[in-house]
C-alpha cells in the first residue's frame, strides 16, 4: 500500500494507492495519469492533495486531459486555451483578443458562434459583456445586456 502523502512531491515512477471501483489499487503515477487523468488533475488543482513534478508529471497529464475529457479540459483551460483567431496565422491564447479586442473577441465568440471552443467563466463573460456595452452599446445581444445590468 502506498497511501497519498501530501507533502510529497510525486514523479511518474512514483507508486499511489488509490480507492476505485474495484477495491484499492496501486498504480505508478505515469499509469493514472493515463488512466484516470481528471481524477489526478481534480486532486492536484482542485483539491490540493496531491503535488507533482510540473515537468515529469503536469505537462503529460494536461496533454492527457485534452483527449480524455475534452469537455473538462476546455473549462479548466479557460481563456489559457490556444484558438484559430482571425488576423492570427497560428494558434493563440484567447486571453489575448479577450484582453486586447474585447468587441472583436465578443462579435468571433459570441456572434460568430464560437462559444463551444473557449469556455468563459461567469466573471470573465460578465467582464466581457461590461466592455462591450461601453465599447459598441447596439452590438450586445439583449441576454447579454441583461446578465450585466
Amino acid at each position: 500500500m502506498f497511501p497519498l502523502d501530501p507533502e510529497k512531491i510525486y514523479f511518474s515512477m512514483d507508486e499511489l494507492t488509490l480507492d476505485t471501483e474495484e477495491g484499492p489499487q496501486t498504480l505508478r503515477m505515469g499509469v493514472w495519469i493515463t488512466i484516470d487523468p481528471v481524477r489526478i488533475h481534480k486532486m492536484i488543482v482542485k483539491e490540493k492533495v496531491l503535488q507533482v513534478d510540473p515537468i515529469e508529471v503536469l505537462n503529460p497529464l494536461v496533454s492527457k486531459l485534452r483527449r480524455a475529457d475534452p469537455e473538462y479540459y476546455k473549462r479548466f483551460m479557460g481563456l489559457q486555451l490556444n484558438i484559430d483567431y482571425p488576423g492570427y496565422s497560428a494558434g493563440i491564447k484567447a486571453k489575448i483578443p479577450f484582453e486586447i479586442d474585447p468587441v472583436g473577441f465578443y462579435k468571433w465568440w459570441r456572434k460568430g458562434k464560437h462559444e463551444d471552443k473557449v469556455y468563459l467563466s461567469m466573471g470573465n463573460q460578465i467582464i466581457l459583456f461590461q466592455k462591450v456595452s461601453m465599447m459598441d452599446p447596439k452590438l450586445i445581444l439583449k441576454k447579454d445586456l441583461d446578465l450585466i445590468r
